[in-house]
């Protein structure tokens, strides 16, 4: 299915029982909404979460005439509109094709990549992996048989940091020093050049669903595969035409790098001003996950023509020639209400959609969500499924009916006195950082 290469060109598999899908894909898109409680629902896939000034205006624009004004950043960096009305399906398609946000319709629901956020833009990273997602992005658009891959499977380019390895992605690309980067899908490592870098990740996407079709289980995800159903990764790296040099089976223990560069491992841009050996940059945080048309418009004018939404709920600019230009945007954005700094009391603080936009949960976790400061992350969920929940440790705080939660952290319930007792016993949980 693949073709050859010119040229020049996770969270570990859950080995319980596998799913029988008896339904196609369903997850949502630009193109396919998704009926929800508020309304439609329309997610935009944005490898490596980029956008233009223009696609910025496109989406504010579509927020504001269609949506209910905001703008929702996914878990994967990717953008959602909701409040949606019925009907508005072919004028919101048209508005994003005029901005190029759509570069093949067949396509969009499977443009899964995030990348590291500050990749070339601080020095640390061993790679640009924000190029490797610009390639990787093509080659899925020019690939006829990548429709076939779900809307939930997952690209993570990681420029050695160990950031977004730790993403629980079905494909992870890390960069090496000289030249090189290492690819991991299930429990297979392979180190490959980094020229080729986004070929192995395409190799690896064909050789999955030529495993999952074996499979015959309907997997949308590596971790879906059934125990035993192995996954032809060097014999697809073969037919692409990458060299490839085998590593040791991974141990399922995770997808970080063995040796990060300073800066991770595991956690997103902090909010603030990021120096860089070419200029400056600024990272901010979006309360809750949502950018009101407002806040999204105040982004602008970008300095580089280039805004990235982070699997972190955030968005970083680049480009200021400065220390002065780029605190200055920093402080206005700091006064339209986003997330400036560390200290922030929402810093650290996410929740699912919740009520009224999610007929499943049980509560309206954006409204009872608390502020806090410092400790672990805590996540507020509306149902047992926790959407959206963060990787790696944090507080769980999981609506259970009639007002009431439940919060369990470092894998221990944690007792809820009352429901007016909660705000503390959260911040009691977030204070504990060692069992």
């Amino acid at each position: 299915m693949l073709a050859a290469m010119p040229p020049t060109p996770t969270t570990p598999p859950d080995r319980g029982e596998p799913r029988i899908r008896d339904r196609g894909d369903a997850c949502p898109g630009a193109l396919r909404l998704h009926a929800a409680d508020d309304g439609r629902l329309a997610r935009l896939r944005l490898p490596a979460g980029l956008l233009t000034e223009r696609q910025v205006c496109a989406l504010a624009a579509a927020a504001e005439r269609l949506g209910d004004g905001a703008l929702s950043v996914t878990s994967r960096g990717n953008a959602e509109l909701r409040g949606l009305a019925d009907g508005c399906g072919t004028e919101l398609a048209e508005l994003l094709r005029d901005a190029g946000l759509l570069p093949s319709e067949a396509h969009e629901r499977v443009r899964n990549v995030v990348a590291s956020p500050l990749a070339g833009l601080d020095g640390l990273g061993r790679a640009d992996v924000q190029l490797w997602a610009r390639e990787l992005d093509a080659l899925l658009c020019a690939s006829g048989w990548a429709t076939g891959l779900s809307g939930r499977f997952l690209f993570a380019l990681d420029d050695g940091r160990d950031d977004v390895a730790r993403l629980g992605a079905d494909v992870t690309l890390l960069a090496e020093a000289d030249g090189r980067a290492v690819l991991r899908t299930g429990r297979h490592a392979f180190r490959v050049r980094a020229v080729d870098a986004a070929w192995a990740a395409l190799a690896a996407a064909d050789a999955f669903l030529a495993a999952a079709a074996g499979a015959g289980t309907g997997a949308w995800r590596v971790r879906e595969l059934p125990e035993g159903q192995d996954i032809a990764v060097g014999a697809g790296l073969a037919r692409a035409g990458v060299a490839a040099e085998p590593l040791p089976p991974l141990d399922g223990t995770g997808c970080s790098a063995p040796d990060p560069v300073p800066g991770g491992p595991g956690t997103g841009p902090l909010p603030g001003v990021v120096e860089g050996p070419d200029g400056w940059a600024v990272s901010v945080l979006a309360p809750l996950g949502r950018l009101t048309v407002a806040q999204l418009r105040g982004l602008l004018p970008a300095p580089a023509d280039e805004v990235r939404l982070t699997p972190w709920r955030g968005v970083v600019l680049p480009g200021f020639a400065d220390r002065g230009s780029a605190r200055a945007r920093l402080e206005a954005l700091g006064r339209a209400g986003l997330i400036t700094g560390t200290d922030s009391p929402w810093y650290g603080v996410g929740a699912c959609t919740g009520r009224p936009g999610c007929a499943k949960s049980l509560a309206d976790v954006r409204a009872d969500a608390t502020p806090g400061r410092g400790g672990l992350p805590v996540y507020w969920s509306g149902c047992e499924r926790r959407c959206g929940r963060p990787q790696g440790e944090y507080v769980d705080v999981v609506a259970t009916g009639d007002g009431a939660y439940r919060v369990t952290a470092h894998g221990r319930p944690v007792p809820v006195p009352s429901r007016a007792a909660l705000a503390d016993t959260i911040a009691t949980a977030r204070a504990r950082t060692t069992k």
